[in-house]
């Protein structure tokens, strides 16, 4: 199995929760790293967080500008010569009923969970294929595989990420150019908080099953390991992951499961 170590990073959504987490186990593996986000005063502190910043180079980036895209990854590229691996991880959630959100919070998730998505990696895919090598990591959630009330949005932008990136690897399987899905279920980050309501608006308090969920570095390991293993898809978390399997198998079984559940 081939390892990560050495690999040259870009990371997006790096300056806290799983991309966080992330940037430290993959310093442990001597990894050179790009780091993105918004916020570059945190890039900043995970950086400085690390071993030997200099093989981390930060690049702001918000995923709702997608002609930047182009020069980002240009720049992305120079940092350290190419990049082997691109880790998809920004992105927000939502906690409102369809019929309390607004049509404007449905474009925002869309633009920064999905269509940012597809303008960064379409922006690096030319790159990969003249390398003839490359690994698009994108991390969805176990929404990209099923519903949740109060999620209609995010779980919409996670199936899309699903169709897109399968359609990728089938289609440039012949360029050596490889796909991983991360499909995490309940993580202990700040995603709840920031999750956006029907007007726009943060969530501002926390989820009881977020909170009660799997720890970053955990899931970090976790995320290195499928990478490695070149998986296609991956579901990570307790027992939730397991509604994957009953929505294939028992769909209406899920629905009750889901409603009962009363997770929000």
């Amino acid at each position: 199995m081939p390892s990560i170590a050495k690999k040259t990073v870009w990371i997006t959504g790096a300056s806290s929760g799983i991309g966080e987490a992330l940037v430290y186990q993959l310093r442990k593996q001597d990894c050179k790293l790009i780091i993105s986000s918004r916020n570059e005063a945190d890039l900043r502190r995970v950086k400085n967080n690390c071993d030997y910043p200099r093989n981390i180079k930060i690049i702001p980036l918000n995923l709702e500008n997608f002609s930047d895209m182009p020069m980002k990854t240009a720049e992305a590229v120079a940092s350290f010569g190419s990049i082997d691996i691109l880790i998809n991880n920004a992105g927000i959630s939502q906690r409102s009923y369809i019929l309390d959100t607004d049509l404007e919070v449905y474009k925002k998730l869309m633009d920064v969970n999905y269509l940012g998505t597809v303008a960064l990696t379409k922006a690096l895919l030319p790159y990969f294929i003249k390398q003839r090598s490359g690994h698009f990591v994108t991390v969805t959630s176990l929404m990209g595989k099923f519903g949740s009330p109060l999620r209609s949005g995010y779980c919409g932008a996670k199936h899309a990420l699903h169709g897109f990136f399968d359609v990728l690897r089938m289609e440039h399987e012949k360029d050596n150019i490889e796909v991983t899905l991360i499909c995490p279920g309940f993580i202990q980050t700040n995603i709840a908080k920031n999750a956006l309501t029907g007007n726009g608006t943060a969530q501002n308090k926390e989820d009881v099953a977020t909170a009660n969920g799997m720890k970053t570095d955990v899931l970090s390991r976790k995320i290195i390991r499928a990478i490695e293993k070149r998986n296609y898809e991956v579901y990570i978390g307790g027992n939730e992951t397991f509604a994957v399997l009953l929505k294939r198998l028992f769909p209406k079984l899920l629905h009750r499961v889901v409603l009962k559940s009363k997770v929000t």
